[in-house]
C-alpha cells in the first residue's frame, strides 16, 4: 500500500491467484513495482514465476485478485491490449520469425505500434517511419550490422538482442523479462546483462525481471521478489532477502 506522499506504482497486483484443475499456481501475490524500478524475481523451478508473468501479460486469466498499469485495471484486456497500455514482454524461447530478416522483425514490431497495415511489402514512402524505428531499435541492442541476416541464422545471444529491439520496438513502459539469459553462453552473459542494464535505464523503464542467473539479478535488481510455492515468500533489497532466515529455510537444498 502507498502513503498518501508516495506516487501511484506503475505496475500493481493485489490478491493474484491462478488456479488449475483446482491446484494452485499463483496463490494471492500482491506487489507494487515503482515507477523506473528493476524488481528481480527469483525462486525455483516450479515456484510460479513465469505464470505470475503469464498473468500479468494476459496470457492467463486470474482466478481471483487485479492487475492495474498506471493505475488502471487490466486483468481483463486482452495481450495486445496491454501491448498497446505500454506491457511489453519477453519469453524464455525465442519469439522471432525465423524466416524474416532481424530487421523485419523488428519493423513488424514497429508497425504495430505505429498502426496501419502489416503486410511485409510496402510501398517504401509508406514504410519508412517502421523501418526507421526498427534501424534504431537494432542500433540500441547493438545489431545494425546483422540487420538484413535471417533472425534464425543468428547466434542464440544476438536472438535474445533482436527480442530486445522488438521489445523496444513496441514502446513499453513496462518490461517483463523472462529468464533473457536462458541458453545464452556464458562468456555473452556479462555483455548481454550490461545491455539489459543500460536499455532499460536509458529507457526510464520499469522492469519484472525473471532470471536464475544470481549474478545478473543482483547486478540489476533494485528489489528481489522471492516466490515459492506460487506464494510471494519475501520482496525487499537484494541484501536483505538474501539475508533473510525464512528465504534461507524455504531454500536450504534448494538453488535460487
Amino acid at each position: 500500500m502507498t502513503t498518501p506522499d508516495a506516487p501511484a506504482p506503475v505496475l500493481e497486483t493485489t490478491g493474484l491467484s491462478l488456479a488449475i484443475g483446482g491446484a494452485p499456481i499463483v496463490s494471492g501475490v500482491s506487489l507494487t513495482v515503482a515507477k523506473g524500478e528493476f524488481l528481480g524475481l527469483i525462486g525455483p523451478n516450479g515456484a510460479g514465476k513465469t505464470s505470475l508473468l503469464n498473468l500479468l501479460s494476459g496470457l492467463r486469466t486470474p482466478t481471483s485478485g487485479t492487475i492495474r498499469l498506471h493505475g488502471k485495471p487490466i486483468d481483463r484486456l486482452a495481450p495486445h491490449q496491454r501491448v498497446r497500455a505500454g506491457l511489453g514482454r519477453t519469453f524464455q524461447s525465442s519469439d522471432l520469425f525465423p524466416a524474416l530478416t532481424a530487421l523485419e522483425n523488428v519493423r513488424l514490431a514497429a508497425q504495430a505500434k505505429l498502426g496501419g497495415s502489416m503486410r511485409l511489402w510496402r510501398r517504401a514512402d509508406r514504410a519508412t517511419e517502421s523501418l526507421d524505428a526498427a534501424r534504431a531499435c537494432l542500433e540500441r541492442v547493438g545489431l545494425s550490422a546483422r540487420a538484413n541476416l535471417l533472425a534464425g541464422a543468428l547466434s542464440h545471444g544476438d536472438k535474445r538482442k533482436l527480442e530486445l529491439a522488438i521489445l523496444l520496438a513496441t514502446g513499453p513502459t513496462v518490461f517483463l523479462l523472462d529468464e533473457p539469459m536462458a541458453g545464452v553462453s556464458a562468456e555473452d552473459v556479462p555483455a548481454l546483462t550490461q545491455l539489459i542494464g543500460e536499455l532499460c535505464a536509458g529507457h526510464g523503464a520499469t522492469v519484472v525481471m525473471v532470471e536464475h542467473h544470481m549474478d545478473v539479478v543482483l547486478a540489476l535488481a533494485d528489489r528481489l521478489a522471492v516466490m515459492h510455492h506460487g506464494a510471494l515468500l519475501a520482496c525487499d533489497t537484494p541484501d536483505a532477502v538474501m539475508a533473510n532466515a525464512t528465504v534461507q529455510s524455504a531454500y536450504v537444498g534448494e538453488a535460487l
